[in-house]
């Protein structure tokens, strides 16, 4: 990631936490000029929630959420099929001590510009809940 902080999250644009994409964005906007990117990874894993192409996905989610930070092509998060990045990043604990499968649409891991996985929030807290603004805060790059 070039040196940078990244949010890295799960995405679906049929979800109930689809509208976190605009603070996922409001995020992006806001810090990016120091040193931050939120990552979307489409998937459509929970409840058949993001079953577009990639074209119809970033559509959606700029023409409703305004979204300009990057996006991959759709993979797996959980499973057989799970792509390399979330085999590394399922390793990781929440805050209660918990890792493993990703639970839901909207799950978050932060990744510190050295590449350490640093913190993971799930799907229901906010991108810009408290806790994570404040992960976000401690290891934008100095």
């Amino acid at each position: 990631m070039d040196g940078k902080a990244a949010l890295v999250v799960n995405v679906a644009s049929r979800c109930g936490l689809t509208p976190q994409y605009a603070q996922l964005e409001a995020l992006q906007a806001e810090l990016a000029g120091q040193g931050f990117t939120v990552l979307g990874f489409p998937s459509n894993q929970f409840g058949g929630q993001e079953p577009g192409t990639a074209e119809e996905i970033e559509t959606f989610c700029s023409t409703t959420y305004g979204v300009t930070f990057p996006m991959t092509a759709k993979i797996d998060v959980n499973g057989d099929g799970r792509d390399a990045v979330y085999e590394q990043l399922t390793a990781v604990t929440d805050a209660d001590g918990n890792a493993g499968d990703v639970q839901w649409n909207f799950e978050k891991f932060l990744v510190a510009p050295d590449g350490a996985v640093v913190n993971r929030f799930r799907p229901t807290t906010a991108p810009d809940a408290p806790e994570v603004r404040a992960a976000i805060e401690a290891v934008l790059p100095r």
